[in-house]
């Protein structure tokens, strides 16, 4: 009794053996299935994608192989016409020739001579006002400081009124001589600045002046231009001056009262330019 207990157990075990092993197979089985299933989706995923972009590169190609024939024909048909106006030029040029057709302005017709006095005129007219600007520009630039020492040189001729100044980027005015500059933006890279100005209680915008460029602008109280000149672009800081007439509207009369006494005005004159009282650089800044 006791052998068959024990072999029926051996059996009993041997059987729930079996089935675990053919349980794992099945489960590795239908793991394969699971995931032959997911890569045959995903490759036809990708077909799917690619005959898509095989599709519309097809229709791109479709699309620019009919514009390239529709820009050949164009050519030729510009080529042909060009071609024919050739021609055309060609056969008009050799018929004036058989007829021996002559210019219709010879050079001795009297309107020759008169176009050519009057492109001279022209020409000379032209070279006239190319000297011009350029005196003016030498004077201009002859007028321009660009260094403090220069600043102080031409104060020194006692033509104008100079106002140096050194201005941080702020939205308050500062007064320099007549008017007031605040500085907005300094662009170092491209060396300009945007300024703002009041002059006679009006707000003026100057944009992009740049270095060594005067930007000029009146006032109520000069018939001369008030000059404003930056000689440096720093991180939001700006050195430069203003430049003004060394007499205002209201004092020429009396200097014209001047004017009518030679003593008078030999005496102001040699007070002024005397060694004693050298023009002073109004605003002078220490560097």
């Amino acid at each position: 009794m006791e052998e068959e207990k024990v072999s029926q157990t051996v059996s009993h075990s041997e059987s729930h053996s079996r089935f675990g092993v053919w349980g794992i197979v099945l489960v590795a089985l239908m793991c394969v299935a699971v995931l032959s299933l997911g890569f045959v989706a995903y490759e036809h995923g990708v077909a799917k994608q690619l005959s898509t972009q095989n599709a519309a590169m097809s229709t791109a190609l479709d699309q620019t192989r009919s514009q390239v024939q529709d820009l050949t024909a164009k050519l030729n048909q510009l080529s042909q016409e060009q071609q024919a106006a050739e021609a055309t030029r060609a056969a008009q040029q050799a018929a004036r020739q058989r007829r021996g057709a002559r210019p219709v302005a010879k050079r001795d017709d009297p309107r020759w001579k008169q176009m050519q006095d009057e492109l001279a005129a022209h020409q000379k007219a032209i070279e006239s006002t190319q000297s011009d600007l350029s005196s003016a520009k030498t004077e201009l630039s002859g007028s321009i400081a660009r260094t403090h020492e220069e600043l102080v040189a031409l104060a020194k001729k006692g033509e104008r009124n100079y106002y140096e100044f050194d201005l941080n980027r702020s939205k308050q005015f500062t007064r320099e001589g007549p008017i007031g500059v605040s500085l907005r933006k300094a662009n170092t890279k491209h060396a300009y600045a945007d300024l703002e100005l009041l002059v006679d209680d009006a707000q003026l915008t100057k944009k992009h002046v740049n270095v060594f460029e005067p930007a000029s602008f009146y006032t109520s109280q000069s018939k001369q231009p008030v000059e404003l000149v930056i000689n440096q672009v720093g991180k939001d800081h700006i050195h430069g001056y203003v430049s003004t007439a060394k007499y205002k509207a209201a004092d020429l009369p009396a200097l014209s009262g001047l004017t009518d006494n030679p003593a008078d005005d030999s005496g102001a004159t040699a007070a002024t330019n005397s060694p004693s009282n050298p023009p002073q650089l109004r605003n002078r800044v220490q560097r």
